[in-house]
């Protein structure tokens, strides 16, 4: 949800100039990535209410992945010379979280919780964008809902900042959710390939 792999900005003039082929292949690593990260979050943060060495490493590989999927998606998009406004966007907001976790890290869970709170906000909003913008290659509606939901979670996250209870529980679901609109997404993209050559 947090993870945008798409190459079109909304200004686009082709939304569809990405790969669907490509884009497939992507967002299943997106899931396989999305599933093995939530899994070891959940096996090596504890109670998930207190930050370990390996807790932070983890935290901050997320974003990591995302700003190499976004050059993954950059390379393979090849969109008639414009450029692709959605990704860079993506891949600046995805490294300023990477060193926004690495500091908030050292604050506690609180900080953590705020700074993935407004990455999940903003990079949903732009992820909802370019799933409209791309609704024409199919599969797209799955990618439009987990923009929404991205965003309504990064506002419970900011939320949860503020509460005595607040833990990481909630990172290792928004990450497998996540990475099941991938999933789902890219099980369309191969009907609608399949359709299309039919």
């Amino acid at each position: 949800m947090d993870t945008l792999t798409e190459s079109a900005a909304a200004t686009a003039s082709t939304p569809a100039a990405a790969s669907p082929a490509a884009l497939r292949k992507l967002y299943f690593l997106r899931f396989a990535f999305a599933a093995a990260w939530a899994a070891l979050l959940l096996t090596t943060a504890g109670t998930l209410t207190t930050l370990t060495t390996l807790t932070t490493v983890l935290l901050v590989a997320y974003p990591l992945f995302d700003v190499g999927c976004a050059v993954a998606d950059l390379r393979s998009a090849r969109p008639e010379g414009r450029p692709v406004r959605g990704l860079y966007v993506n891949a600046a907001l995805s490294t300023l979280t990477a060193a926004g976790l690495a500091v908030a890290a050292t604050s506690g869970i609180p900080a953590v919780l705020r700074v993935w709170g407004a990455w999940a906000i903003t990079a949903g909003l732009v992820q909802l964008a370019v799933g409209v913008a791309r609704r024409g290659l199919g599969g797209q509606w799955a990618m439009i809902a987990s923009g929404g939901i991205s965003t309504l979670a990064g506002a419970s996250f900011v939320a949860r900042a503020g509460g005595a209870d607040a833990s990481l529980s909630a990172l290792a679901g928004y990450a497998f959710l996540g990475g099941v609109f991938f999933f789902v997404s890219a099980l369309r993209l191969g009907r609608t390939g399949r359709a299309a050559k039919g």
